[in-house]
């Protein structure tokens, strides 16, 4: 399998190693970076048992991959243009249920709903 090279912070230690980018990040942590701390329960988020703090925030590492930035986007530039293609003129709220069904696992979707502003607003759709 192809490995890409990341860079992040563990604990409070600057990082950078190779990952393959289907791994969950459960068995990276636990198989590549030694922290067997971090549990599997349930394999399916619902357990709560393997909970990490990523970007400040509690997230079930069993549902995410090692390798997460990017991995949304091509589903979140087409929810964006469909909606933009329709609705030009889409107000905040609009954007957001437009994009709701679009998962990502590492943003918390305010700098996706930003750029899906910015692009209306650069359009020429206005602002709501």
């Amino acid at each position: 399998m192809e490995q890409i090279t990341i860079h992040f912070n563990l604990n409070g230690k600057d990082v950078t190693v190779s990952a393959d980018p289907n791994k969950r990040l459960v068995d990276f942590l636990r198989e590549d970076m030694g922290m067997t701390s971090v549990k599997e329960g349930c394999g399916e988020g619902e357990c709560g048992a393997c909970t990490i703090i990523y970007n400040g925030k509690a997230v079930t590492s069993c549902l995410m991959l090692a390798v997460q930035c990017g991995y949304c986007t091509p589903g979140m530039v087409l929810s964006a243009k469909a909606l933009l293609d329709k609705k030009p003129d889409a107000t905040n709220e609009e954007i957001k249920r437009a994009m709701s069904g679009n998962l990502c696992r590492c943003t918390g979707y305010a700098k996706i709903i930003e750029a899906v502003e910015t692009a209306r607003d650069v359009k020429g759709g206005g602002k709501a």
